[in-house]
């Protein structure tokens, strides 16, 4: 993690989960004027979570494997190129998810998307990528069983079915130009709900070529709709991911966006 105040910069390296969080909050209370996250979606979040609704900017320099959130907000992968922007780069102002209580700034998911995230850090693989983590979905889609689920949004009933996964978006992709929300936007005071219908594993399979061409919503039995605040129940208890960290298995979810809660620094 990279901390710039005042024309000066300090460098400082996390040692565990939860520790890009602490720092972050000290390098806001020291007056950071920026905070710049170096490493994958899970460090992002956590140094992004200290710096909401404050006056220090994030900046992002990805280094992991998916970067869902700084390929939306066109973070160059070259790490040079990244400081750059993060340091004199325009300043953006996008919204926050909030999944029981846990923020997050990319997707939040609950069913088959979680679960491959739970696996895949499960997983002894010695070399963690694109090609690894689409190797672990379509080992785990063989043997996913779908979960029911009630969802509520914005006071509407919107679903009663088996899904093989609810989608939350803030942002457009999963990470890798995987678009599982093709309309969502970050700065627009909502979310995008993607539903998509429990489906034999070989339809999946044979459909997946529709997210990296933006076009999931057209596929039969996906539906998507904006909400500003949602209720989902599962049964039985279904796990659970924001920004791909797992946060285990829940019943009961409430998602809600925090409006204009973030600054970012982007490229001009």
């Amino acid at each position: 993690m990279v901390a710039h105040h005042s024309g000066h910069a300090w460098v400082v390296f996390t040692h565990g989960p939860g520790h890009a969080r602490d720092l972050a909050r000290e390098a806001v209370a020291d007056g950071a004027q920026v905070v710049i996250a170096w490493g994958g979606d899970g460090t992002v979040n956590e140094v992004a979570s200290a710096l909401v609704y404050g006056r220090a900017a994030l900046g992002v320099v990805r280094v992991g494997s998916g970067n869902g959130l700084a390929r939306e907000l066109g973070i160059p992968a070259d790490p040079d190129a990244a400081l750059e922007v993060a340091l004199t780069g325009a300043e953006r102002v996008i919204d926050v998810g909030e999944l029981n209580g846990r923020l997050f700034f990319n997707v939040a998911g609950i069913g088959f998307d979680a679960h491959v995230a739970e696996a895949f850090a499960r997983s002894a693989v010695p070399v963690r990528g694109f090609a690894s983590y689409a190797a672990a979905t379509m080992r785990e889609l063989l043997h996913y069983r779908a979960h029911r689920y009630v969802v509520t949004a914005d006071g509407e009933n919107v679903a009663d079915d088996a899904a093989l996964l609810v989608s939350m978006a803030n942002t457009r992709q999963w990470g890798n130009g995987a678009i599982i929300a093709p309309g969502a936007t970050m700065d627009d005071g909502r979310l995008d709900l993607v539903f998509a219908r429990s489906r034999h594993p070989v339809f999946v399979a044979a459909n997946i070529w529709r997210l990296f061409w933006g076009d999931i919503a057209d596929m039969r039995g996906v539906r998507h709709r904006q909400f500003s605040r949602a209720t989902i129940q599962a049964f039985p208890p279904a796990p659970v991911h924001t920004d791909g960290e797992v946060l285990g298995h829940c019943d009961r979810i409430e998602i809600a966006v925090r409006a204009q809660a973030l600054r970012v620094r982007v490229p001009a």
